[in-house]
């Protein structure tokens, strides 16, 4: 029989921080800032806590999955919760994140609104965002659809270079 030594939590953390975002997988779920705490448990097992992008995210669960396998590989119990609160910010996007997302073709998110308690207010139209092009550099953009390829993530076009291009939305 093998022991496995008790993972540190810096090691635990090490570990699901590298595990890759499903839908952007130039990233790592520490470089998207949705794991918010790793804990070793007395009895070895690790505890991780992540917070989606938004509450109805569709790869929380394939997260979730890649962060219980990474652990289970290295030979740890595993468990991972899920907390809403506080919600998610594109501010906890690590800049080696936003850097990657520029290497990628991204546009990278400017500061997340301000929130405050309370009513959040409904408006129909998008908030207009100040973009530039991030193949050729130019302001000279336009709005395609504010839904991209996933919903955290609306699709754009350059009016310089024509050059498609993803913006990822502010939250």
């Amino acid at each position: 029989m093998v022991t496995v030594p008790a993972p540190t939590p810096a090691d635990a953390r090490e570990l699901v921080g590298s595990v890759l975002d499903p839908e952007m997988p130039m990233l790592t779920l520490a470089d998207l800032g949705v794991v918010r705490a790793v804990e070793v448990e007395d009895d070895g097992s690790v505890v991780v806590t992540i917070t989606p992008t938004y509450s109805g995210c569709p790869a929380i669960a394939t997260m979730r999955t890649d962060i219980e396998g990474a652990l289970r590989r290295h030979g740890y119990r595993a468990r991972v919760d899920t907390s809403l609160t506080p919600p998610w910010s594109t501010d906890w996007i690590s800049e080696s994140g936003r850097r990657k997302l520029r290497e990628a073709g991204y546009s990278v998110p400017g500061p997340a609104p301000a929130r405050s308690p309370g009513p959040v207010p409904l408006t129909l139209t998008t908030r207009p965002r100040p973009l530039t092009c991030p193949q050729c550099g130019s302001p000279r953009t336009e709005l395609v659809s504010e839904f991209g390829s996933t919903l955290c993530k609306a699709h754009y076009r350059c009016t310089a270079c024509l050059e498609p291009f993803d913006h990822v939305k502010e939250f």
